[in-house]
């Protein structure tokens, strides 16, 4: 994980994004907060799991998917498996070390 604080990045209404390796986070008080920390390691993790590139893609179309289900842009991208894993688990900082891989698809509703 590379932190870099850069507000410009960072998605209005959000305090980061991770774009592997990096946690982008829009102050520094952020990279300080262990929950918002280990919410965004889960990302890395899924990034990895997916090689990526295939992450975005997937993490994009089910964004489009639950936008369209939902008609709410917040809900939808609460809705979303990768965010459904990452804050359900953000305040268990074991969790990585006992995670299966792509625990992400216990979420996935269709």
């Amino acid at each position: 994980m590379i932190p870099i604080v850069f507000k410009y990045l960072t998605p209005k209404g959000y305090r980061g994004v991770t774009l592997f390796p990096f946690v982008i986070a829009k102050n520094k008080e952020a990279l300080l907060d262990p929950v918002f920390v280990n919410h965004e390691k889960i990302h890395l993790r899924q990034q990895l799991e997916l090689l990526i590139f295939p992450f975005f893609i997937w993490y994009g179309v089910e964004f489009l998917l639950r936008w369209i289900q939902l008609k709410d842009r917040r809900r939808a991208y609460y809705a979303i498996s990768f965010e459904q894993e990452a804050y359900s688990n953000e305040k268990d900082f074991d969790y990585l070390s006992k995670r299966t891989f792509a625990s992400f698809l216990k979420f996935v509703a269709i």
